[in-house]
């Protein structure tokens, strides 16, 4: 019986006969610590200007730039990757190459979209490539480092046509013919020093032949360059 009275017996009976003194204070303040924001929760891009914006992605495309006319076994390539690089050389290469004179009835209009479908159709394709023989990079990096690859033959064909401003005699073929062939191999050695790494070590050379054509085909583009002096009537 005294089991049963101890089991219906509340659980906090004895609290009700305690009594607290009019002299304890009662009053006080409930605070949750707050741990000090970081660095990271302070930087945000929403709140920037525009100005800031701009000159920040044109800081960081620069220095994708110097990667690539000095490369070396980095992962900033490949860990920020971007596509307005690529954009801008493409861009402007295509713009360089308007104009020529493969046909003299022909403004050279459409070699714009020919040159830039070539390198972004190529680029899809070496990336297709890299991806099924087991590449660890994701699409959108390889798509980065072979564009911004194009820049030593970029650059080529910018003197490529100061050159050619000369005259296109043997003297001016045989500067353009250097000047491709070193801008072709160091592409090609810039984007296999990135892309290497992330392949298997016996299929190296699979994803190496491909983007060799693809640098020759652009680099075939810019030596066989003349510009057009406008058709007759």
């Amino acid at each position: 019986m005294a089991e049963v009275d101890e089991a219906n017996k509340p659980l906090f009976a004895g609290l009700s006969d305690v009594s607290i003194s009019a002299d304890i204070p009662v009053e006080g303040e409930i605070t949750v610590p707050v741990s000090s924001p970081s660095q990271d929760d302070e930087y945000s891009t929403l709140d920037e200007p525009v100005k800031d914006t701009i000159l920040r992605d044109l800081k960081a495309v620069g220095k994708k730039f110097v990667h690539v006319m000095y490369p070396k076994k980095s992962s900033a390539l490949l860990r920020d990757w971007d596509l307005w690089g690529p954009l801008l050389l493409c861009v402007t290469l295509a713009l360089l190459l308007q104009g020529g004179s493969a046909d003299s009835k022909d403004d050279g209009g459409p070699q714009f979209a020919e040159v830039f479908v070539i390198i972004w159709f190529g680029s899809v394709v070496i990336t297709l490539n890299s991806k099924l023989l087991g590449g660890t990079i994701s699409f959108f990096q390889s798509l980065c480092v072979l564009g911004y690859c194009i820049l030593p033959l970029t650059v080529a064909m910018i003197v490529c046509r100061l050159v050619l401003l000369g005259g296109t005699g043997p003297a001016s073929f045989a500067i353009r013919l250097i000047l491709v062939i070193a801008s072709f191999g160091w592409s090609t050695f810039a984007s296999t020093a990135f892309l290497a790494d992330s392949q298997p070590p016996s299929r190296k050379a699979l994803v190496v032949y491909p983007i060799f054509l693809f640098y020759f085909v652009i680099g075939w583009m810019i030596l066989t360059f003349a510009p057009s002096h406008g058709a007759g009537p």
